[in-house]
């Protein structure tokens, strides 16, 4: 069936798989712009926008590629690359009239699209305050894991200051670097200093590649002085808080602390949740509750994950021509690639624990012959649960729990299962005590 569906449809479910794989300026560097063009006798064609490109990835990431794909088709692929010099949404590179030759933001990353949960509320505020008015928490400093949507707040800040007609330049910090050493080597330094000194705001993502580096540093503490002597705006972001990133000059450490610190941690489950519910809005898809849920209880990495296993699954129900439900995104986040994203097996104890925890409930009382209704639901679901999350027979499940006769456990299983299609309140439950125990069994195997 495989043979059936476009190149562009295999390799849009390739990508999602290697947006998992790399890191997200690797991404958007050298795969964010490529495209299916042909696929003919085990040889696909992907069109990449400069020869730069094809052999960056011909040397770096060809292997990755072809096993991505050939997971995908099951059967060995040879991968091409070839320059689209006519391909208009390669081709085209968006250029801000008041920057020179540096890109546009990114027009989805505003703050409306902006998801905001417990774990991102202040960044998220900050951010939104340093758009407004500027120079009211300078510098802004965000700092926070990968994928957890920095860069889409730091651009967030970029577009409305366009909008306000302000000159802003985004930057990151690699590519900072890479623009000093050129200026140097070409002795043109003078007009490296123009581009970030002349601005009202400099927006300068992921910080940490600062560290180690003397002369960037010194003279990146120069610019920075230069703009916040004088009241313009500058966001940064990093990994990790200032005075965690390694061999980082005291004197702009302690700058980047002068102003507003703030953090962004992983999203809890409904923040995950909300956030694939936009994604899907964005891309004018109809998804069900169930599979988001299923996607936001087993992804609980980062933002970027959560969209990377999205366009997974959608690209999996294209490719085999099928309609999206629970137990085929299930497969598509365990076959794609060959790679399995499930967390180690949980236990029986595990699952009991966390059935307790949500009923109020006493391992005794599970295990017991009480038989009121909440007990007894309680009792249910967690047979139910050892019979979808381990390897448990049966008789093995109910001597867990209290010497129930495997029957019992059978018609308990089956009871459940048909109960959380109609019921959501108990679908929701039943995922939330998965979500307790999948993150028990994840910290584990850390």
């Amino acid at each position: 069936m495989i043979e059936t569906v476009s190149t562009p449809q295999i390799w849009e479910a390739a990508l999602g798989e290697l947006q998992l794989q790399v890191n997200r300026p690797n991404y958007q560097t050298w795969l964010a712009k490529t495209a299916g063009l042909n696929f003919q006798d085990n040889r696909i064609t992907i069109g990449v926008p400069s020869t730069f490109v094809a052999e960056y990835l011909e040397k770096n990431q060809l292997s990755m590629i072809e096993r991505v794909l050939s997971g995908i088709t099951h059967k060995p692929v040879q991968v091409h690359f070839q320059v689209m010099t006519s391909h208009a949404s390669v081709q085209a590179k968006a250029v801000n009239p008041r920057q020179g030759t540096l890109p546009l933001f990114n027009p989805k990353y505003t703050f409306d699209s902006f998801v905001v949960g417990g774990s991102n509320q202040l960044a998220f505020t900050a951010a939104q305050g340093v758009a407004q008015n500027p120079g009211s928490y300078n510098p802004l400093f965000i700092f926070g894991g990968s994928g957890l949507g920095k860069t889409h707040l730091l651009q967030a800040i970029g577009n409305m200051a366009l909008a306000n007609d302000m000159k802003v330049v985004y930057v990151r910090a690699e590519e900072y670097t890479n623009q000093l050493v050129s200026a140097l080597k070409d002795k043109n330094t003078e007009e490296f200093r123009n581009r970030y000194r002349s601005v009202d705001m400099l927006l300068v993502d992921d910080v940490q590649f600062f560290s180690g580096k003397t002369q960037t540093t010194e003279n990146f503490f120069h610019t920075f002085d230069e703009l916040h002597n004088s009241n313009r705006q500058i966001a940064v972001t990093s990994d990790r808080p200032p005075r965690s990133i390694p061999a980082l000059q005291a004197h702009l450490s302690s700058r980047f602390e002068g102003g507003l610190v703030a953090d962004i941690e992983s999203p809890d489950f409904e923040t995950r949740l909300a956030i694939l519910k936009e994604k899907t809005r964005e891309k004018g898809e109809e998804v069900s509750l169930e599979v988001l849920e299923l996607i936001a209880l087993q992804i609980q990495e980062n933002i970027r994950a959560l969209e990377g296993s999205l366009n997974r699954v959608l690209a999996y129900a294209k490719l085999v021509r099928s309609m999206l439900t629970p137990e085929l995104a299930s497969r598509a986040l365990k076959d794609i690639g060959g790679n399995t994203l499930a967390a180690a097996p949980p236990t029986p104890k595990l699952i009991v624990e966390a059935v307790v925890n949500s009923f109020q409930l006493t391992p005794f009382d599970l295990r017991g012959r009480k038989r009121d209704e909440v007990t007894a639901l309680a009792r249910q679901v967690a047979m139910y649960l050892m019979r979808q999350e381990t390897d448990c027979s049966l008789a093995e499940i109910g001597e867990e729990l209290g010497g129930r006769t495997p029957a019992t456990v059978s018609h308990a299983y089956q009871k459940i299962a048909s109960d959380i299609q109609n019921s959501p309140t108990l679908r929701r439950k039943v995922t939330f005590i998965q979500q307790e125990f999948t993150s028990h069994s994840n910290h584990k195997t850390l």
